[in-house]
């Protein structure tokens, strides 16, 4: 009989109809986990993404990268600038396919490179014919699964010369191969290669670090399961086959193991008794255990301790020194590299020639509070570093009439200039001794003209 005519009988037996849709949903998928538990099949959820510190670790990773937008710059000789856009750059700046925002496609990008050891982007290209000649015009860039792409060196020179790379794809869905050469691949690695090819993951060199961290969270979960209820041993008298010792565990179970027994009594059959095994946490340092393991799965990410809420030995005021710390320790290598990669990659030589490159705005990763960075701003532009107006378009303002001149205080002097208004003041001095010293004294007429007006006013009064 048809699933969804037996489907549709036994719920119209039971009086309660459903609808085609609820009806398609009841039906067992065959990934389904009980659908494989009745064919006897059981499947291993044991995978590093199901550990939470190791999830953590590449949420950080990922989300880092992606919250930093890419700019197009040139050095010239009158400083940075912004060249006009090409399509490499409005790809990477507004949207590298139509499915996916720069966002998502650099947070894809680093959970690939985090998990698997290598990401690789594949950038599809479209020659542009001209009279002479033709462009190479970039349309769109796509991610391309790790577990999909094969690395191999053409050492015997099968394709186009012994020593090259291409990378070989094999579609998942469709089951078609493709091969692209260096040239159209973008490629990132982890700092863990022991050949500059591939990078080794990081759960590869912790593997046994992380499967016991996996092991204690499927621990913890069984315990939940199981209502926080330890193992306990059952006593009795007499000698029972296998089928009535199973079915004996299986009562007990049925009403003293799981979550839904929490709290309620247990009913245990005269001559028997009941024994807990009474394994506590705290004396086998469980939790202690699982604190180290998380430490070391972070440490070999480069994450810090507080970045996984640890603060047992930071605090949420150190946490800003602990980020700055962060971007040096860990994310500046990562940026480097994937800069490195698409300047290569991306750029053409006259570009490059031309000062042209890539660079993630990496000061999203220090932002301050309001009053720290309005600080930074007013000391910038007292000091003749920012225009009010550069200033201005950060905090998303218009730009204000007159703010496109620098401003520094007048009493601020070129450096060149320093010590030479001392140097001023000394020669005034001593022209002013010099000038004292060459003026003659009173004349003696003028002297006996004062002495005889002296005199003369004393005879008359006499």
């Amino acid at each position: 009989m048809n699933i969804f005519r037996r489907l549709w009988n036994r719920t119209a037996r039971k009086g309660q109809p459903k609808d085609l849709q609820t009806i398609v949903q009841d039906v067992r998928r065959m990934d389904d986990e009980s659908f494989l538990e009745w064919l006897g099949i059981k499947r291993k959820r044991k995978t590093p993404t199901s550990e939470v510190t190791y999830f953590t670790c590449l949420k950080m990773m990922s989300e880092t990268i992606a919250k930093m937008p890419i700019k197009y710059f040139q050095k010239t000789e009158h400083g940075i600038i912004e060249p006009p856009e090409t399509d490499i750059s409005r790809l990477l700046r507004s949207r590298p396919n139509p499915f996916m925002t720069p966002t998502v496609f650099w947070n894809t990008v680093e959970m690939n490179r985090c998990h698997f050891g290598n990401a690789y982007v594949y950038v599809r290209y479209k020659l542009k014919r001209k009279k002479y000649g033709g462009e190479l015009k970039a349309l769109d860039m796509w991610v391309m699964p790790s577990d999909c792409v094969q690395i191999i060196v053409d050492d015997a020179g099968y394709f186009a010369g012994a020593g090259r790379i291409w990378y070989v794809y094999n579609d998942r869905y469709s089951g078609k191969q493709y091969v692209f050469s260096t040239d159209e691949v973008l490629h990132f690695k982890t700092s863990h290669s022991l050949d500059g090819i591939t990078g080794l993951p990081v759960q590869a060199i912790l593997k046994e670090t992380v499967s016991g961290a996996i092991e204690s969270q499927a621990y913890m979960s069984k315990l939940y399961e199981s209502g926080l209820t330890a193992k306990a041993t059952l006593e009795y008298t007499g000698d029972l086959n296998e089928e009535a010792r199973r079915k004996l565990v299986q009562a007990f179970e049925e009403f003293g193991s799981g979550s839904r027994n929490t709290g309620k009594i247990l009913p245990v059959p005269l001559g028997m008794k009941l024994t807990p095994l009474d394994v506590k946490l705290s004396d086998a340092q469980f939790f202690e255990l699982r604190k180290y393991t998380a430490l070391q799965i972070a440490g070999a990410f480069g994450i810090k301790p507080n970045q996984i809420n640890d603060y047992e030995k930071s605090s949420y005021a150190n946490s800003e020194m602990q980020q700055l710390a962060f971007y040096v320790d860990t994310m500046l290598f990562v940026l480097k590299q994937y800069e490195e990669e698409l300047q290569y990659k991306l750029l053409t030589e006259q570009e490059i020639a031309e000062g042209k490159y890539f660079k993630f705005n990496e000061k999203v990763l220090l932002r301050t509070d309001s009053k720290t960075q309005m600080d930074i701003f007013g000391v910038a532009i007292n000091n003749g570093i920012y225009k009010p107006n550069e200033a201005r378009r950060k905090l998303d303002m218009t730009d204000a009439e007159g703010g496109d001149t620098l401003i520094v205080n007048g009493n601020y002097i070129p450096i060149t200039e320093v010590g030479k208004q001392y140097a001023g003041a000394a020669e005034k001095s001593t022209d002013t001794g010099q000038q004292a010293e060459e003026q003659p004294p009173e004349s003696d007429t003028e002297a006996e003209d004062i002495d005889g007006g002296a005199e003369g006013g004393d005879e008359n009064e006499e």
